[in-house]
Formats: C-alpha cells, structure tokens, sequence
C-alpha cells in the first residue's frame, strides 16, 4: 500500500482547539515582547572590531616550556612530539611534514 506523505497527519491529541484563531484568542490582547538576556559583562568594549587599534592593550598568556618528549621543528617552528621527527640534520630536527 503506498502512503502519501504529503497529506496531512492527524492524531487523536489534536483538537480544533488548537487553531491558529484559538491560540491567538487564548492569548488573549496582550502581547508578547521578548526579553533580551544581557549579560554584565557583555558590553561595547568588550567587543573588538577590525581594525581597531589594540596598540594601548596588554595580553597575558601562559607560556608552557617544551616538554622532554617534543622537538621544535627547524623549518616551520612548531612545538611537535617526538614520533613526528622526519630528519635530524646538523643537531636540527625537522618534521614528517615539512620533509614530506
């Protein structure tokens, strides 16, 4: 048997209760307005735009030391772990994706 799925479905939970009149009736004259949630600390500056000058900002962050099982990659600079180490050549250490 082939169903059509375009057709409308109907349960026995609806009711004609449940028309767009009878919502907008129930609800009676009184509108809605929506409530905007602001947060405190959400204000102009905090908000950065492009090409603002950050000049007079300052910015803290956490430098982790490079641990005993990573190696800084002499071609592209970045902290790698060990398994990663392609080539060592003159004491530099370079990585399978630069020497790839």
């Amino acid at each position: 048997m082939a169903t059509d799925y375009d057709a409308p479905r109907k349960t026995e939970e609806d009711s004609p209760a449940e028309s767009l009149e009878a919502l907008q009736a129930s609800r009676g004259a009184g509108a809605q307005t929506a409530v905007i949630d602001v947060d405190e600390n959400d204000t102009a500056e905090g908000i950065d735009l492009p090409g603002a000058d950050l000049s007079g900002e300052e910015l803290t962050v956490i430098v982790v030391p490079e641990q005993s099982d990573e190696f800084t990659c002499s071609s592209c600079f970045l902290v790698r772990h060990r398994s990663q180490i392609a080539l060592e050549k003159n004491g530099l250490k370079y990585c399978v994706e630069c020497e790839g």
